[in-house]
């Protein structure tokens, strides 16, 4: 007893021993494979040392270890198993912080490979000429920041300008003269890739105009796991594959003027806890930020997917985002950005850090953090310098930090005039941008419900408008939650429209009654709001649009825009109810439905056989508390249209276009349907300083939750109306001729660089699928046709793997066309740390949504 007394005492010691903190680098040096790339949830170990004890899987072959190589396997888990759970106990600090997600050091050196060839010869020339400490300036954010959000440089002697970085991804934000755009949620619910370039290309025009560099957009994180994330608007979607679909347009056009930065990397699924206040002033003492811990295989197949189509866009810039990935700050993290972002995805651009989302200094660089924002609360240009000089950092790596940024520079961004406050006067609004901004705003309409015709509206002569959301913001007003203001204004005959018969209304009334921001009752909703909201010159509400339309068709208007209890004068005309639901960066959304709201609607929904309703929304917003009423005949979600709100109204509800429109995600019919999904999590009370968020659901979030856990929707991702009506029929599976189908990728093994984006062969076309849409209504009408594949062994019974969107005009046929890529067939080999297309059978299903299928079939590997 004493010999296995003192083993204990001796295995005890050597596992305490190797619990070392370098304080340098800020990670815990553990017995891990720096080159390994598997990203794991070290929660229990038996899913490990069963996958020992069963054999290993690589090149399709299964091996089976010997008895003894299974006690020496079962050993050395049960060994790592004890070393974690002491961790836990002795250094909570170190298991929750850096313990989980493996090292990869050095940090890769840009080396210019596909479009970068000469402007990473430029960079290079131009490197090679500075001293450390104008490296360093490169790298670190600097107080003096030109009227940008962040700004680092100049490097004046060598005609280094600097990089003016700033807000955000729907149009340049803070400055005067400038658009606001839809939205990337009214863009993932427009599902067209061909205006999400338009945009994209408008939208970088402008900044190029107010002097910027970068453009801090588009989003891909978050992606939208949880159903009140409070910055899901600012990205596209909650599925990877549309998001993909729309972001890599986006990047290139935006391109073509200035710097894209995609954003943020990655798991960055919720604000609760993202960066708390203490952490940035006294770490030792504060709340650390949440830590998305979640596997392998859901880290490439959800929330990197999209990032391999930004980065096979080849964007000038990725940003790092404030949450930690299985333990580790994203922004020191070595695993993300040393071993997914710079060598799997080949990433040639540099990573700037979210705003102060950087905790430590030569750590963060070490780990592949290439700009700090907005200023380094640990690092100073001299003191990178003297890093280097005393080894922390190899000079190499700062060379890189410098090459990567000023490559990007070169490439992208040098514009003449730098900085926004240099171009106050410039007015960067093109004329050109005027169609883009009114059609991303009508495509981002998701008509839902339109029953008895209900729209479009046919010139009535009356029309009864209701709701804080229709009107302009006004000077004075008050949100939810303050005490509240009501303005009154009133038309008569001749005063200003001479066809209008009677206008009164009051805005902007806002009951002390909320404390989150649930809805904007200071005007109709634009955008959401935080750093991705909008500043434009002007706008268009819905009221000022409303009773334009009224002038022409010579329709009265009764109006009342702060009454939760109005009175309808004409209860047999339409009435129309403008609500919306808000979202906001700093906070997640407490409720996807407010009472305020959902009163007005059934107020008037009692007294008005016709009621339509209008919902801008910033997010899901629920509506089973009176969608079902028989008295609401339409309804619209409208998302955040940007400055043409109400323009994109008339277009929808008089018929100008026809809503095309779909959902980006899926909508409950309860808060409760979407279960561990619905919310953020919270610090546990055992361990009040590290919040955990264990992403346990694995691959199943949106839609592949509601279809795993058997729950009907109020309305299906992929689902949207329009006022036409369409068959699909002549489905073909055509296998490319010449493709290699082989389970590991042919170029797995090639060596040399890594393409960006990911190996070539993961964008080779496979099979194409084809179909054939006939507008069989009255009208011309675009249609969504989407592809939903069931991938053999992936326990993934539909993910989308296409989209097409078409106009078609009444009597007409069109055909769609869905390329099958080797990524969309494939899933991730957490042991062979590939994509794996897998023989069989592989479903095909063509539809309007992820539940209306239409038309389905099978392709054979």
């Amino acid at each position: 007893m004493l010999l296995v007394a003192n083993i204990q005492v001796l295995l005890l010691l050597w596992i305490c021993s190797a619990i070392a903190v370098d304080a340098q680098s800020g990670t815990v040096t553990e017995s891990i494979n720096p080159a390994a790339t598997n990203v794991t949830l070290a929660q229990s170990s038996a899913p490990a040392v069963a996958s020992t004890l069963a054999g290993t899987v690589g090149n399709g072959v299964v091996s089976q270890p010997s008895l003894l190589d299974q006690i020496d396997q079962a050993i050395v888990q049960a060994v790592a198993d004890t070393k974690n759970a002491l961790q836990k106990i002795l250094a909570p600090e170190l298991y929750y912080s850096y313990g989980r997600s493996p090292p990869v050091y050095p940090s890769p050196n840009g080396i210019g490979s596909g479009g970068w060839t000469t402007a990473y010869a430029q960079a290079k020339a131009l490197v090679s000429r500075m001293t450390n400490t104008e490296k360093a300036i490169v790298s670190l954010g600097s107080s003096q920041n030109y009227g940008c959000s962040g700004f680092v440089g100049p490097v004046s002697r060598l005609g280094f300008s600097g990089v003016c970085l700033n807000d955000a991804e729907s149009g340049v934000r803070g400055g005067n003269l400038v658009n606001g755009f839809p939205s990337q949620l009214s863009v993932g619910a427009s599902w067209n890739r061909t205006l999400a370039y338009a945009r994209g290309q408008a939208i970088g025009r402008e900044f190029k105009a107010k002097g910027i560099n970068a453009a801090l957009g588009p989003v891909v994180g978050p992606l939208g796991r949880i159903a009140k994330g409070g910055r899901n608007w600012e990205g596209f979607t909650n599925d990877p594959y549309l998001a993909g679909g729309l972001v890599g347009p986006t990047i290139k056009s935006m391109q073509e003027s200035v710097i894209a930065v995609v954003k943020h990397f990655v798991a960055n699924e919720q604000e609760t806890n993202r960066n708390p206040f203490l952490l940035g002033l006294i770490p030792q003492l504060g709340k650390q930020a949440v830590s998305s811990n979640l596997d392998d295989r859901t880290m490439h197949e959800l929330y990197m997917w999209p990032f391999y189509d930004a980065i096979r866009a080849e964007p000038g810039s990725v940003m790092c985002a404030y949450n930690r990935i299985n333990g580790s700050h994203a922004c020191q993290n070595s695993k993300l950005m040393n071993g997914l972002l710079k060598t799997e995805l080949g990433f040639q651009g540099f990573v700037v850090s979210d705003w102060g989302a950087t905790h430590t200094g030569i750590a963060s660089n070490n780990a592949g953090l290439d700009m700090v924002m907005p200023q380094s609360s640990q690092l100073t240009p001299s003191s990178l310098s003297f890093a280097v000089l005393n080894g922390s950092i190899k000079s190499s790596r700062l060379d890189d930090q410098a090459t990567r940024i000023i490559a990007s520079w070169y490439r992208y961004a040098q514009i003449p005039n730098i900085g926004v406050d240099s171009n106050k006067n410039i007015d960067a609004r093109d004329p050109a941008a005027s169609n883009v901004l009114l059609q991303a705003a009508v495509e981002g309409h998701v008509l839902v419900k339109n029953i008895n015709n209900a729209l479009p509206l046919r010139a009535p002569s009356t029309l009864n408008l209701f709701g804080y959301d229709a009107v302009g913001g006004l000077n004075g007003t008050s949100g939810l939650g303050s005490g509240g203001l009501a303005n009154t204004q009133t038309f008569t005959d001749g005063r200003p429209f001479t066809s209008l018969e009677y206008i009164s209304f009051v805005t902007a009334f806002a009951p002390d009654s909320f404390n989150a921001p649930t809805v904007a009752l200071n005007g109709t909703l634009l955008s959401g709001g935080g750093s991705g909201s909008i500043t434009p010159s002007s706008s268009t509400s819905p009221f000022d649009a409303f009773r334009r339309q009224a002038a022409m068709d010579n329709t009265t208007l009764h109006c009342d825009f702060v009454s939760t209890s109005p009175l309808v004068q004409e209860p047999n005309k339409p009435c129309i109810v403008f609500i919306n639901a808000q979202s906001v960066e700093g906070s997640d959304r407490s409720a996807l439905s407010d009472d305020y709201s959902d009163n007005l609607v059934r107020s008037v929904a009692s007294q008005c056989s016709n009621t339509i309703v209008n919902i801008h929304n910033a997010g899901i917003r629920i509506v089973d508390s009176w969608i079902d009423h028989p008295n609401i005949t339409a309804v619209i979600f409208a998302h955040t249209p940007g400055q043409e709100s109400g323009n994109a109204l008339i277009e929808i509800m008089y018929g100008k276009q026809s809503p095309s429109g779909r959902l980006p995600y899926t909508v409950a019919k309860q808060e409760s349907d979407y279960g561990a999904l619905l919310g953020p999590s919270y610090a546990d009370a055992n361990n009040p300083l590290y919040p955990q968020s264990d992403f346990s659901e694995g691959l199943n979030i949106d839609y592949k939750h509601f279809i795993s856990q058997g729950i009907t929707p109020r309305f299906a991702f992929g689902y949207g109306l329009t006022y036409s009506t369409f068959n699909y029929s002549s489905l073909q599976v055509t296998k490319q001729a010449g493709a290699i189908t082989s389970a590991t990728p042919p170029d797995a093994n090639s060596r040399g660089p890594i393409p960006q984006g990911g190996l070539n062969s993961l964008y080779d076309i496979i099979a194409t699928i084809t179909i054939q849409v006939t507008n069989t209504g009255k009208v011309s009408a675009a249609e969504v046709a989407q592809l939903y594949v069931g991938i053999p062994g992936s326990g993934q019974p539909k993910v989308l793997r296409g989209f097409e969107k078409q106009l078609i005009q009444p009597g007409n046929s069109a055909t769609y066309s869905f390329p099958l890529r080797r990524r969309d067939l494939s899933t991730w080999d957490t042991g062979a740390q590939q994509w794996r297309l897998p023989s069989g059978t592989f479903a095909l299903n063509v539809g309007k949504s992820v539940l209306d299928i239409q038309l389905q079939g099978v392709l054979q590997l």
